[in-house]
């Protein structure tokens, strides 16, 4: 029996794909699971995999096309199946009439001068018979130099930049003999002001860089225009914790100790495990507005924020509260690693109920996020820090790491929201929790 493969939607906002390349070709064999094609999305460039298995039968789609979500791209059938594909598939309608587009194809990186930054070619007389430029002058003020030692290499003698520059450069017993007809070099008073500055150095002289104006590629455009959106349209409210993470980073320590090079637990892995647990007490923060009512939803999928060139990618760890911590650092290594090289699959990045961001690798003590559409809280990640903290009435040597929780006050509050932080705690401070 035929089947029909179509363009999938990755993520609720997505409405086309590039189909960029066929990996399975016209007659060859397709398993299940394989990748049958790569498309461009404004998010990544995705593998699609096949549900069917059989043959393929037929591209419905060149390469290059910008293909609607849902429309049919390709046929797979039993091997000697005879298909009337265009029984089977109909009319496939043109992108133009199944969505408006706008042109995907991103302007070139354009360099553009704003200023002129030539020297002025004024010519400037000093005592002495000297002449300078004003920048050279300048220079030679801020430098501390006799500009009767500089040789000028300008029009009628006058002294250029390029002479402090080359004065600078030249052996100090060069430097100190005065060019004939100049009067005895006079010392250079130090400067005795007590809060007086140091000389500029004569690259403070060198023209600044060009100002460019680069063009946003289509990752940083969808992220723009969501978290426009978002913002504008989501009544957020946030929740700050503290947490002590002595034992979660002593419990990590032993583990890592057990396990391969590659498969050493991170730090997010326990707020990835522990904010899967903690949300099945709280379907609230793990739920879906849908018009006037809340969709809350029975998996506990954890999407975790990736930074990859040019932008941002969430990658979904699913039923993160049914999997142990090694299985979740594994898939999580292995899809972040996917979508940093842009070969993503559709499971990479569909299906997300709540999204953890983590910065603590910056040393970034607390942040806030903005809600990832169509979840209704984000939790944002600080850096585990050795603090000082007052223990029983005495300062001693702490763990601490901050989070903070953005919900959607549409279907959630502040007292819901601090319960769950609380509940959070429970798992990090009392990490063997988390192995139960």
């Amino acid at each position: 029996m035929a089947d029909i493969v179509t363009m999938p939607k990755l993520g609720f906002d997505m409405a086309e794909g590039t189909l960029v390349r066929w990996v399975i070709l016209e007659g060859e064999e397709v398993p299940k699971g394989a990748v049958l094609a790569e498309i461009e999305t404004d998010k990544a460039t995705v593998e699609v995999e096949s549900v069917y298995e059989g043959v393929l039968t037929k591209h419905l789609v060149p390469e290059g096309e910008i293909v609607p979500v849902n429309t049919p791209i390709a046929v797979v059938a039993d091997a000697g199946e005879e298909v009337d594909v265009e029984a089977l598939v109909g009319e496939i309608p043109s992108t133009e009439e199944a969505i408006e587009t706008t042109d995907t194809a991103a302007p070139a990186e354009v360099s553009v001068p704003i200023a002129a930054t030539e020297e002025p070619d004024e010519i400037s007389a000093l005592p002495g018979g000297v002449r300078a430029s004003p920048l050279a002058r300048r220079m030679a003020s801020d430098l501390r130099i006799d500009l009767r030692l500089v040789q000028g290499s300008g029009q009628a003698g006058r002294v250029t930049k390029k002479d402090i520059e080359a004065y600078l450069a030249a052996p100090a017993e060069a430097a100190a003999t005065p060019k004939p007809g100049a009067p005895a070099a006079v010392e250079a008073q130090p400067v005795t002001a007590p809060n007086a500055l140091p000389p500029l150095s004569p690259a403070a002289y060198e023209p600044a860089p060009e100002d460019q104006i680069v063009s946003i590629n289509r990752l940083r455009a969808a992220i723009g225009r969501r978290m426009t959106e978002v913002k504008q349209t989501v009544p957020h409210f946030y929740v700050t914790h503290e947490y002590d993470m002595a034992d979660v980073m002593e419990l990590r320590k032993q583990i890592n100790t057990m396990l391969p090079e590659g498969e050493k637990l991170s730090v997010n892995d326990f707020l990835v495990k522990g904010t899967a647990l903690a949300l099945r007490q709280f379907p609230n923060l793990n739920a879906t507005l849908q018009g006037d009512s809340v969709l809350r939803h029975g998996q506990v999928n954890v999407g975790v924020a990736v930074a990859v060139e040019g932008g941002l990618l969430t990658v979904v760890c699913h039923d993160a509260d049914r999997k142990s911590l090694r299985q979740i650092s594994l898939e999580v290594r292995t899809m972040a690693g996917r979508a940093r090289d842009g070969k993503v699959r559709p499971g990479d990045i569909e299906g997300s109920t709540i999204s953890v961001s983590n910065l603590g690798m910056f040393d970034v003590e607390h942040f806030i996020a903005i809600i990832n559409p169509p979840e209704s809280a984000i939790l944002a990640i600080g850096s585990v820090s050795e603090v000082p903290v007052v223990v029983d009435g005495e300062v001693a040597p702490g763990m601490r790491m901050k989070a903070t929780i953005s919900v959607d006050h549409r279907v959630s509050d502040g007292a819901e929201a601090a319960r769950f932080m609380l509940a959070l705690a429970a798992y990090l401070e009392e990490p063997l929790r988390l192995m139960l």
